[in-house]
Order: C-alpha cells, then sequence, then structure tokens
C-alpha cells in the first residue's frame, strides 16, 4: 500500500528521526503517545493510560474478522498501569483496554458502553469502574474527570453510533464496537493539567470554565468542525498541545506511519501557533516530559 505521506508529500513523525526531551528527573510528568489517540501519563510511580490501541491489526483483518488483541505485543509496550481511560468505545480506542487492565491489575474507567466491553472481555467487577462525566474519580494521589462530548462525523456521519446496553461478543467486529457516551478526559496530577480530546468535535460548554496546561488533540478534527483548534485553545488555555489521531491505525505500530486521508499536519501546527499554545508534535511511542 502507498502511504498517504507519500501521496500528500507529508513526512509522518516517527521514532527515528525524533530528538527526545531530556531524560526524565524525579518529579517529572511523562507522556508517551501510542498512536491513534492513545497516551500513557506517568509520574514517579504511578501510570494513566488513555484509549490504548498498539495491537492495530490490517485494514483487511479490521474490516472483516474479529479483533483479538495482541497481549505479548500490549505487554511489552505498556507494562505498566494503574488506571486505564477510554474516551469512548469504538474499537481503535477500546481494543487493547482489557486485556491491559487483564495484565496490570488496572481499573478500567469509562462509560456504560466500555464497562459492557469489559465484561465481555472478562473483567471482574472490581475493575470496572461506570461514570457518566462531570465526577471526580481519584486516581492516587491525582484526580481523572471525564468531560461529555461528542463523536466527529466522518464523511458526513458517525461510525458505528449508540450505545452498548450488553456485552459484546468478545472478541469483537469493528461494528459491533458502538462508541456510547463519548468523554474527554482531565488528569490533574496536582501539579499539571492534562485535557484529552479524543474526537473530532466536543461540547462548547462542557470545556467553557476549565483550564490546563497540556491537551492531546485529534487532528483530523480541524477538518471536522470549523474553529476547532482555536476553539480548544480559547476554552482551555493550554501552554502545550500535543497531536493525536493523526494516524491510520493499520500499519503495525513500530513501522513508520501513515497519515489518515485529509490530515494536514504542518496547517494544524500552525493553527496551534496562531491560537497561542506550543505544538509538541510527538511519533509514536515518543515521549515528552515537563518539570
Amino acid at each position: 500500500m502507498k502511504r498517504w505521506t507519500h501521496w500528500l508529500g507529508v513526512k509522518s513523525p516517527h521514532a527515528a528521526d525524533y530528538v527526545p526531551s531530556a531524560p526524565a528527573q524525579t518529579g517529572d510528568l511523562c507522556i508517551q503517545y501510542l498512536g491513534t489517540a492513545g497516551f500513557v501519563i506517568s509520574q514517579d510511580g504511578h501510570y494513566v493510560v488513555l484509549d490504548p490501541y498498539v495491537t492495530r491489526p490490517d485494514l483487511t483483518t479490521s474490516l472483516t474478522q474479529p479483533l483479538v488483541p495482541n497481549a505479548a505485543l500490549i505487554q511489552r509496550l505498556i507494562p505498566r498501569a494503574n488506571d486505564v481511560l477510554i474516551g469512548h468505545a469504538h474499537h481503535d480506542h477500546i481494543l487493547d483496554g482489557p486485556d491491559l487492565c487483564k495484565q496490570t491489575g488496572a481499573r478500567l474507567i469509562g462509560s456504560s458502553s466500555t464497562v459492557h466491553v469489559g465484561i465481555a472481555a472478562g473483567l471482574p467487577p472490581e475493575q470496572l469502574v461506570s461514570t457518566e462525566g462531570r465526577e471526580d474519580i481519584a486516581s492516587g494521589s491525582w484526580t481523572v474527570r471525564g468531560f461529555p462530548s461528542r463523536h466527529g462525523k466522518i464523511f458526513g456521519r458517525i461510525p458505528f453510533p449508540g450505545d452498548l446496553h450488553a456485552p459484546p461478543p468478545w472478541p469483537a467486529r469493528m461494528h459491533q464496537l458502538r462508541h456510547g457516551l463519548v468523554l474527554n478526559w482531565l488528569v490533574d496530577t496536582g501539579k499539571l493539567k492534562v485535557m484529552h480530546i479524543d474526537s473530532a468535535d466536543f461540547i462548547d460548554e462542557e470545556l467553557q470554565g476549565h483550564r490546563c496546561d497540556i491537551v492531546c488533540l485529534c487532528a483530523i478534527g480541524r477538518q471536522a468542525r470549523p474553529n476547532y483548534v482555536r476553539d480548544v485553545v480559547r476554552y482551555l488555555k493550554p501552554r502545550w498541545v500535543i497531536p493525536c489521531h493523526w494516524d491510520t491505525m493499520i500499519t503495525p505500530i513500530e513501522s513508520v506511519p501513515d497519515l489518515l486521508p485529509g490530515v494536514d499536519l504542518p496547517g494544524f501546527i500552525e493553527e496551534i501557533k496562531a491560537a497561542g499554545a506550543t505544538p509538541l508534535l510527538t511519533p509514536i511511542l515518543g515521549h515528552q516530559r515537563f518539570s
């Protein structure tokens, strides 16, 4: 398959070309990008993982087969987790979450649809936390809070809409994982606040009045919603923005990624700068560290 980056004349961020930030010091906050909408936020031995999806089956498998998490790959790439936060229950946001929780003992936290997926995958009740958002949930000494949101439209429609009202088959096919309630997650470490916006839309009123230091922001959103970047920065006043959800999610995670059709990373970066924040374009499996 030809790479979208070749067609678009744009180079994808890749770890081989990446100059990492300085080595972590005690007390530093580390944010690792996992590709798609996935992140690991860690500090002094505490790990919160958002939307992990490292299995990344190819296009044919994704469209035609039950999706089986790659347990060995999950264990190698995400060896630690205390809590796993899910923004919505589409396969590219939730597939690897239950296996990660099985391996680490972490809680799977998200909507009722997320919990149904956790039940289907065999997680016990004590590892499942359902939320409708707008509530603080303790995560060690940190606090996490989901903000109700909405899923962006792709080619004019929302893919696989609706809620899950019962556990789906497991392993599930792509169409069996409905998105359910969409949540933007705010992770408050006590020193820095990180907002994770994992889809191409949001609800203005939910973001207004809440500030953060770092936003992990879906890059395809600027194609789906007018003033997407400008409004996020205007509402949340972040100092830094880390682009996410710019890759096709079907190349192996340690290969050079392909850009999603329509993603204009240079344009996205310029919009972040114009809005008054600093962009931190990070390759898949790359890190950013904050003192």
